[in-house]
Formats: structure tokens, C-alpha cells, sequence
């Protein structure tokens, strides 16, 4: 049988009449999944008791099990979740001021092997499916009873090497029928897929684009990103300017701060001279341990680097650091289980 959650609206309604259903028993299914959370056909009850067996036996609602839950005192809550093929990925929910945010992956695994990533230490396995990607959001709003109104693709995985799926999952999740998240509050993180990052600058989404930098020389930051020996800085800047130009929208750049090795003046000068025509942010995050030889940068030396940048136009900030007590980094709590 196939999982709904990988139908979006027009495609479920398309299958649904096919069935010889009415077009709005589409809207009825969709509310009592994405808005009332329902995982069993059996409790959608304004269905008919035979309208939900013939449903019942073309699809399941494909939610994955949950293997681990840990919290953290600052309220960020960190998943382990089990696919039926026995696969595992993680997701999180960060919890501000202003938002909850639901950190989700897009891979078993990952193929970029960065140096300081739990996640590429593991190795890679397969892509999700949209439905697998969702499910992750629909697990985490029924396992803390809440909405959550922010989705960052910055989990495990790279987006841009499963594209159409994560693009499937991003049309449900904005969706006024389905999850109702505003363009505005989704946002792709990547590597630097400079194919990737040139398809989504002609997609109709106004969604945020982020890219892991971490490195403001070719030599550095192939020596912790491989990936960057595919895509050099100045092919993914240019791709960047070609985003923004279609997209007219400001650009993050994360930045993970690693003690001695990307964090002096030096390369503060140099990351400076590479952003210097491009509207953007910087996140800087001073590295979370995940067992790499990598250290965390002082804080010290992290506001002198955030500082230079601010003082040459260049808005940053050091992100407040989330999760550290229950090993939030990416793939820490999968490896655990391995």
C-alpha cells in the first residue's frame, strides 16, 4: 500500500477521484491528518464507516516509531525516529521567543562526509521520501502537542541531493490545507550544491536559502568539505548572486567556528572580502562536539570575529547554542543506536 503523506493536495485529489471519490473528501482527509493529527483512518468519522475501509486499503498514514525523545533544559527536544525498513534519522524542535522550530532531515545518512559532522560519519544510506520528511514534523507536533511554525532543513542529510522530494514536502508544509507555514518561515540549509541552488533560484518559493561556508578559503574548506572540491567558493558565490538576483532576497551563511583553524582575524579579513557583494547574514556557531578532533572556538575569540564583521556592514551574530546537554548536533543521537 502507498503512504498519503507522499501525495500532496492536487495528487491525492487527483488518486481520490480516480476512486470515483468526490474531490472534497480531499480536504476532509488532509484536515484530519495535518490539522487534527490523525493517524489511523478509523477516527475520521465524518467519512463513512465504508469510505474509510475502501481509503484503508489503498494507503496507510505512514508515521514512523519513536526510538528516543531527550529534552533539554533549554527546551529543545531531539527525536530518533524509525522508518518500516528500519532506517533511523533525527529531527528537533528549538523553541525561541518568537517561534518553534522543527529541524528536520532529508537523508538517512548523508554522502558529503564534512570532517566535523556525526551525521557524515555514519555514512549515507538513502534519500527520504516527502512523506518520510513530513511524517517527522507530524510526529513532533502529536509527541509535544503543539504547532510548531518554523521548518529548517538543516537536519540530517543534504536537501539539494534530494530535491524533488524535499520540493514535494515544502508544497505540503506551506500548504493552507495542510501544516499552513508561511513561505517566508521555511528555510533550505545546503552545503553548497551549486546545481541545486541554481534550480531553487527558478522555483515559484519564497523560501530562505542557507549555506554551510565554515571555511573562507578553497583549501580549508575542502580539507573539512570534500564537496567543495566539486564546487569551489567562487562557483557557489556566483550561484548565490545568480539566487539573489532572481530572488531578491537576503542570503544566511552558517559558520561554525572551530578553535585554531577558521577563526582568526585572518580568516575573518578573508570570509569579509568573499561576502562583500552579497546581501546576506552570518550565523556563527561555535562548535558543538561531536567526536571529531575539531574544538569550540573561545568566546572570546568569537566575539572579535563577529565584531570585525559587523564593523565592515556585514550583519552577524553568534547563535545561541541549543541542545549542547543532550548532544543535539546532527546524527549524535543515531550514532548512539548504531
Amino acid at each position: 500500500m502507498e503512504n498519503i503523506l507522499d501525495y500532496d493536495y492536487t495528487a491525492l485529489k487527483n488518486k481520490l477521484e480516480m476512486e470515483k471519490l468526490e474531490p472534497y473528501r480531499t480536504t476532509q482527509v488532509f484536515d484530519w491528518i495535518y490539522k487534527k493529527h490523525a493517524t489511523s483512518f478509523a477516527v475520521m468519522t465524518n467519512l463513512s464507516k465504508q469510505l474509510r475501509e475502501r481509503i484503508s486499503m489503498k494507503f496507510i498514514i505512514g508515521m514512523p516509531e519513536l526510538v528516543k525523545k531527550t529534552k533539554s533544559s533549554d527546551g529543545t527536544v531531539k527525536f530518533l525516529w524509525k522508518y518500516s525498513d528500519g532506517n533511523t534519522v533525527e529531527s528537533v524542535i528549538l523553541r525561541y521567543p518568537d517561534r518553534i522550530t522543527g529541524c528536520i532531515s532529508s537523508q538517512v545518512g548523508c554522502p558529503l562526509n564534512c570532517a566535523f559532522c556525526a551525521t557524515g560519519i555514519s555514512g549515507y544510506v538513502r534519500n527520504l521520501t516527502s512523506g518520510e520528511i513530513l511524517s517527522q514534523i507530524l510526529g513532533m507536533e502529536i509527541s509535544e502537542n503543539e504547532k510548531i511554525n518554523n521548518i529548517v532543513f538543516m537536519g540530517m542529510g543534504e536537501p539539494m541531493l534530494n530535491y524533488d522530494e524535499v520540493m514535494k514536502a515544502i508544497h505540503v508544509i506551506t500548504d493552507p490545507k495542510a501544516f499552513k507555514i508561511s513561505q517566508r518561515r521555511v528555510s533550505i540549509s545546503t552545503a553548497g550544491i551549486v546545481d541545486g541552488i541554481l534550480k531553487l533560484s527558478e522555483e515559484p518559493l519564497d523560501v530562505i536559502l542557507s549555506i554551510s561556508l565554515h571555511a573562507s578559503t578553497d583549501d580549508k574548506r575542502s580539507m573539512i568539505m570534500p564537496v567543495n572540491k566539486k564546487y569551489s567558493l567562487e562557483d557557489l558565490m556566483e550561484a548565490v548572486k545568480i539566487y539573489q538576483k532572481a530572488k531578491d532576497r537576503r542570503v544566511t551563511f552558517e559558520y561554525i567556528l572551530f578553535d585554531k583553524f577558521n577563526d582568526s582575524l585572518d580568516d575573518a579579513q578573508k570570509l569579509m572580502k568573499i561576502l562583500k557583494d552579497i546581501k546576506c547574514n552570518v550565523n556563527l556557531i561555535r562548535y558543538n562536539d561531536t567526536g571529531s578532533t575539531f574544538k569550540k572556538t573561545p568566546m572570546d575569540r568569537a566575539e572579535i570575529f563577529e565584531k570585525f564583521l559587523k564593523d565592515n556592514g556585514i550583519e552577524s551574530v553568534i547563535r545561541a547554542e541549543k541542545g549542547e546537554d543532550i548532544s543535539a548536533a546532527c546524527g549524535q543521537l543515531r550514532r548512539q543506536t548504531l
